[in-house]
């Protein structure tokens, strides 16, 4: 298996790819952000280990630019930023785990054999159906340029039908995973909430993505309405 490591620290770097070729690895190495991104792109690789403070472009950039061009190849952040938040913006902007230095090379490797274990499955950290977006990390929403202010739980009932575009969700299901309490709250409650998010992303627009399917419950058109 082929690994991308982005480390700026060469003598980080240099023991990285010893540690990792005694696990059986083939290691490349890049030590700035600008070449890593430039690597990951073009080099087909497995997967990538990435630091996060790097010159010329950081971590979390080149992360997020893989990203949006609909690049999913695994990405492990190795960084000495061990705060919560810091693991939080990583995971967000796409990254598949998070590993704070210093490290156990077993517990990368074994870290690393499960992401390529998963594969590149697709796993976009703004989702979009047409031109209906949802960035759970930023919790904002657009319809083509246009923000959208939801309340919280109007944005939460949104995020679990756009993760499952073109599908019919029952009331049930959206009030088991939407409302913390769904054992004391009345299926009715969903349809309310429903017409509200229908006011806030489809009537303004004069579209129609939030739709109810007869005796199944609701689904989110893929393309947006």
């Amino acid at each position: 298996m082929r690994v991308l490591v982005v480390e700026d620290e060469r003598r980080m770097a240099d023991a990285l790819r010893r540690g990792l070729q005694a696990e059986g690895f083939a290691v490349d190495l890049a030590h700035d952000g600008v070449d890593g991104l430039h690597l990951a792109r073009e080099g087909g690789y497995d997967a990538v280990v990435l630091d996060i403070m790097l010159p010329g472009l950081s971590g979390y950039r080149v992360c997020e630019r893989l990203r949006q061009e609909q690049n999913w190849v695994p990405i492990l952040i190795l960084s000495a930023k061990d705060g919560e938040y810091d693991q939080a913006d990583g995971l967000d902007l796409g990254a598949d785990d998070y590993l704070t230095k210093p490290f156990s090379y077993v517990v990368l490797a074994a870290r690393l054999r499960a992401l390529l274990r998963r594969g590149p499955t697709r796993r976009p950290s703004v989702l979009t159906a047409g031109d209906l977006r949802l960035d759970p990390a930023r919790r904002q929403v657009f319809r083509g340029d246009t923000e959208i202010d939801l309340t919280p739980r109007e944005f939460a009932l949104l995020e679990y039908l756009i993760r499952r575009p073109d599908e019919a969700i029952s009331k049930g299901e959206l009030l088991e995973h939407v409302w913390e309490d769904y054992d004391g709250t009345d299926l009715n409650t969903v349809e309310v909430y429903v017409g509200y998010l229908r006011r806030k992303i489809d009537a303004p627009f004069g579209r129609s993505a939030l739709r109810t399917v007869r005796g199944a419950g609701y689904l989110l058109a893929g393309d947006g309405g």
